[in-house]
């Protein structure tokens, strides 16, 4: 699987979760980061690498 096929996939499970009550999603391709931010405020940065 490619990188980037993988990142889209996770990009769209993200942005289509409910549960999760994301209020913004930011994508850096260039770094291969989401800086994901919930309701209550809280921010997470989630990198994507290829092992």
């Amino acid at each position: 699987m490619e990188l980037n096929y993988f990142k889209d996939k996770l990009f769209d499970l993200l942005n289509e979760s409910d549960e999760l009550d994301l209020s913004d999603i930011i994508a850096d391709d260039k770094r291969d980061t989401f800086t994901v931010t919930a309701s209550d405020g809280s921010v997470f940065e989630l990198l994507c690498q290829k092992m």
